[in-house]
């Protein structure tokens, strides 16, 4: 009966082991795709801190969690102690460190507050200007997503004008309309959107926009991350039982 119960446990450690290495390489190929997606994320990633520290924390986890998900398999397999003693030790640190960061995130969640987005806009964009990095970044996210500001043109009222351009222009470029939402995009009327023309502006802030893009990925995510957590608490319960099983 022993020797049953220690069999059986071998291979469910396998089988948590298994989601675990399916887990890092999802993570392992978001993170790949984050920083090297052509579309706007990687000037928003390279010009937030932030973003471009967890994109590469994104990174070295997945790759961490791919390779003792391999570790862990292969010592549950070949009832390895030392393996699973290494598995066991690692995937604690990583669950702990994992547990830390959703703490962190859920602490300063007030940092990303349609609020604050708006007094760093106001507080630092510098219109047309393409050599900033802050204002490069905005009006990449502008273009990509077809809005404008936070929460709308208005955004742009008390900003002070470009002084190589027409005193009349009150909109950025980054918010006219274009038949394809790319940079090289042509616009629809961009004069006249300059101008202040509302049916030639994407008037929609960017804060809904956005938020509204990715709702149903951040539950996805959410979900995901918990999904991850137990099967690594439930990994590290069987690596220890089987550690301990093994003669």
């Amino acid at each position: 009966m022993e020797g049953d119960c220690l069999s059986c446990m071998k291979y469910l450690m396998f089988l948590f082991n298994f989601f675990i290495f399916l887990g890092g390489a999802c993570l392992l190929g978001v993170g790949i795709w984050v920083i090297v997606d052509p579309t706007g994320f990687r000037e928003i990633v390279a010009a937030n801190p932030l973003l471009f520290t967890g994109a590469y924390i994104m990174l070295a986890m997945g790759a961490m969690l791919f390779l003792l998900g391999f570790l862990g398999c292969c010592g549950a397999i070949r009832e390895n102690k030392c393996l699973l003693l290494f598995f066991f030790m690692f995937i604690l640190l990583i669950f702990l460190a994992e547990l830390s960061a959703a703490i962190l995130a859920f602490i300063f969640r007030e940092n990303l507050t349609r609020e604050f987005f708006t007094k760093e806009l106001k507080k630092h964009y510098l219109r047309n200007n393409d050599t900033d990095v802050f204002s490069s970044t905005w009006n990449s996210v502008m273009i990509t997503f077809a809005c404008c500001g936070v929460n709308g043109p208005e955004d742009f009222e008390t900003l002070s004008h470009d002084p190589h351009s027409p005193l009349e222009e009150a909109t950025p470029e980054a918010c006219c309309q274009r038949q394809l939402q790319t940079r090289e995009g042509m616009f629809v009327n961009k004069e006249d959107c300059l101008r202040g023309v509302e049916r030639f502006q994407n008037r929609q802030g960017c804060y809904t926009v956005i938020l509204n893009s990715f709702e149903t990925y951040v539950y996805l995510a959410g979900a995901l991350a918990i999904g991850v957590l137990a099967i690594e608490l439930f990994a590290m319960i069987f690596a220890m039982c089987l550690f301990r099983g093994i003669q």
